[in-house]
């Protein structure tokens, strides 16, 4: 390869890679396999070595990917000791040449443990007198996101360490936060109920969970954590195992799958096992990690600029099988999108039979030249997720038919619409299309919306008998009716409508939330309620009013004027209103104590004498607006102990005026 060439390649992988980094580490939305980035970093680091003179200093081979947040959103603390990422490797024989290289580097006997590699988001925790002090996330490296508050509502990870385990006074463990397969079906099935992009494997799950800024939803979440390096100042055993046994002691989550093995040979052994035998496992793995194991060996042995020498990772390569492509279905959502769905010849993949794979959209199909008859390449993502990676160019045969995406909805026959940003397409016919109405309700009687005991099968019974089409008809039902429906008995009967009585009682934001106005989230729904009240209030709104809300975009505005301009939805709104629901802010149960702080924007840092989620509920029973970040708008900030520098330097250069808590709660008392 020629010098320009050269240079050329390397800043061109260079800055993929980074922005794939970017993509997992921050958006949690990669857009390759970890196989696939492994081939790329490989071959920049082949480069590298050829021509090290177009090495960046900021090379993807030296630097470990960041998953810092922007400073507004968490505090960053520095990690005491750095957090490094693993060297990997796909290929058995390379074990052989890193245990020859352990050799080299010391002429004391040494052992290997091996360790089941979880497919999660890394996560350091910190303890002090046997309580839980911080959590920080891996970061750069040297600096990460203070996720405490969160980690606090993982049930796996002890506050308080077992009495008398003789545990020392202050260490760091490090370890996984991970999704099982269960919490990630069961995340992502609600995900496409609301019409939000699904996860696409349980590590993404893991990661954006763990970044959520409120933690009860975190709580929610399933998460779980294993365990699996011990860190402080004088080691608590002499080897990595027996550490691992002592923090098991102290009542840590430390993963059972582990051994210590003599020989490349054993280790070989265990990797061939658990290649097979993780499938069987209910969380995702994707490899296998080898370590020294005697402490004072890894001290000698020292690290790399990215990586510690004495340890590397053997990664499983994901599963992949080609079968054929023999039609393609169009679902439509609860928002109107229609996303194609690839019927397959049924092929067996990380053991089950797969049958169906997601298409995404029209500009996936084009963008990867599918046809029908095509012979596919099927990946499960997270070892989970049926989708389509590729064609399998050598098998194109001359039966294929090019993929002509409907100009219809394939349901109602509506002319579907496609916004020039958007990827979908959509039909427009949101009160008269049959899966449309359906998803409206499904959305409607869920957990975080009204939270009505009745699931989707009950709606397709409901709906199919001609007993609701507009939302308000559930209010409707009749005793009579509902005991027509299969299965339905006294007690069923009963439950439900208790629970259509009981969702009367379901907050207005929420309320706002489940009549499914498209863009309108969980927060946004709050958000809207707190700054207008009322539901007659956001109905009358002009979209310039509309707009003045903070984090309310063109698209959301549009939507909502889009939605209080058609009479049926007005119908629907007065018809939910006389049957009691709740249509006023006031009518949430939250009390307002006074408007000492109306028409005021507080953003709170640090910690308090009380709660930050108390804080909150404070600020917003006085008439005040939580901010989420330092801005133009924002009132004041109130610090509290360990408040985070950066929203400080913001505040004093955009002239917001900084109080502690003392000053604060005198406010409220004056």
């Amino acid at each position: 390869m020629k010098k320009n060439e050269a240079k050329s390649r390397i800043e061109h992988l260079s800055a993929e890679l980074k922005r794939h980094n970017h993509n997992y580490y921050v958006l949690n939305s990669p857009e390759i396999t970890d196989f696939q980035y492994d081939l790329l970093l490989l071959e920049l680091q082949e480069l590298e070595k050829m021509f090290p003179e177009f090495a960046q200093k900021d090379s993807p081979t030296v630097n470990v990917g960041s998953d810092l947040s922007a400073k507004e959103q968490f505090e960053q603390f520095p990690h005491k000791y750095p957090m490094l990422s693993l060297s990997n490797t796909y290929n058995i024989g390379e074990l052989e040449d890193f245990s020859n290289r352990i050799s080299k580097g010391t002429d004391r006997p040494f052992t290997l443990t091996c360790e089941l590699k979880f497919d999660g988001t890394a996560i350091c925790l910190t303890y002090k007198k046997g309580k839980l002090f911080r959590a920080l996330t891996r970061g750069d490296g040297t600096v990460g996101d203070d996720v405490t508050r969160n980690v606090l509502q993982i049930p796996s990870i002890p506050k308080q360490l077992v009495e008398g385990s003789n545990f020392p006074d202050e260490f760091e463990i490090r370890g996984e936060i991970y999704m099982p397969y269960n919490a990630f079906d069961k995340l992502n099935y609600q995900r496409e109920l609301d019409e939000e992009q699904p996860f696409a494997n349980p590590r993404n799950a893991a990661s954006g969970s763990l970044k959520l800024q409120d933690p009860k939803q975190v709580k929610d979440r399933g998460l779980e954590c294993t365990l699996y390096h011990l860190l402080c100042e004088e080691p608590v055993a002499p080897t990595h195992t027996q550490s691992l046994e002592k923090a098991k002691e102290w009542g840590l989550p430390v993963s059972e799958h582990f051994k210590e093995c003599n020989t490349v040979e054993e280790v070989e052994s265990f990797i061939t096992f658990w290649d097979t035998e993780r499938k069987k496992l209910p969380f995702a793995t994707d490899g296998i990690v080898v370590k020294v194991n005697q402490l004072a060996i890894q001290t000698s042995l020292g690290y790399t600029a990215k990586s510690p020498r004495w340890a590397t990772a053997y990664k499983f390569k994901p599963e992949e099988a080609s079968t054929k492509l023999l039609s393609i279905d169009y679902q439509v959502g609860r928002t109107g999108a229609v996303t194609p769905v690839a019927n397959l010849e049924p092929v067996q993949l990380s053991g089950t039979k797969v049958k169906r794979a997601s298409l995404h959209n029209a500009d996936q199909i084009k963008l990867m030249d599918i046809h029908i008859g095509d012979y596919v390449f099927v990946e499960k993502g997270g070892e989970i997720i049926p989708k389509i990676t590729r064609v399998d160019i050598n098998r194109r045969g001359f039966d294929i038919v090019p993929v002509e995406f409907p100009q219809n909805c394939p349901v109602c026959g509506t002319p579907l619409v496609k916004d020039e940003d958007e990827a979908k397409h959509f039909c427009p016919n949101r009160d008269e299309c049959p899966p449309q109405i359906k998803g409206k309700f499904i959305h409607f009687i869920g957990r975080k919306a009204m939270d009505i005991n009745a699931g989707e099968a009950t709606i397709e019974q409901l709906y199919g008998k001609g007993y609701i089409k507009q939302l308000s008809d559930l209010y409707k039902l009749t005793e009579v009716q509902l005991l027509t429906l299969d299965k339905w008995k006294d007690k069923s009967v009963a439950n439900f409508l208790k629970s259509l009585e009981e969702s009367k009682k379901v907050p207005f934001h929420r309320l706002l939330f489940a009549i499914g106005i498209r863009h309108i989230g969980e927060t946004t729904a709050k958000n809207i309620a707190q700054h207008f009240k009322t539901m007659d209030a956001i109905a009358a709104a002009t979209r310039e009013e509309i707009l003045a809300i903070e984090e309310v975009g063109e698209k959301l505005a549009d939507s909502i004027i889009g939605y209080f301009g058609k009479p049926e939805h007005l119908r629907v709104i007065g018809e939910l209103k006389e049957y009691g629901l709740q249509m006023e802010l006031d009518n949430t149960g939250k009390s307002i104590e006074s408007e000492i702080l109306k028409g005021m924007t507080i953003v709170i840092s640090g910690n308090f004498t009380i709660s930050r989620d108390d804080m909150k509920a404070l600020i917003e029973a006085h008439s005040g607006k939580v901010g989420s970040s330092i801005s133009g708008n924002t009132t004041y900030m109130v610090a509290g102990e360990k408040c985070g520098p950066s929203k400080l330097s913001k505040a004093e250069k955009l002239g917001v005026k900084v109080i502690g808590e003392e000053e604060f709660m005198n406010m409220l008392k004056n």
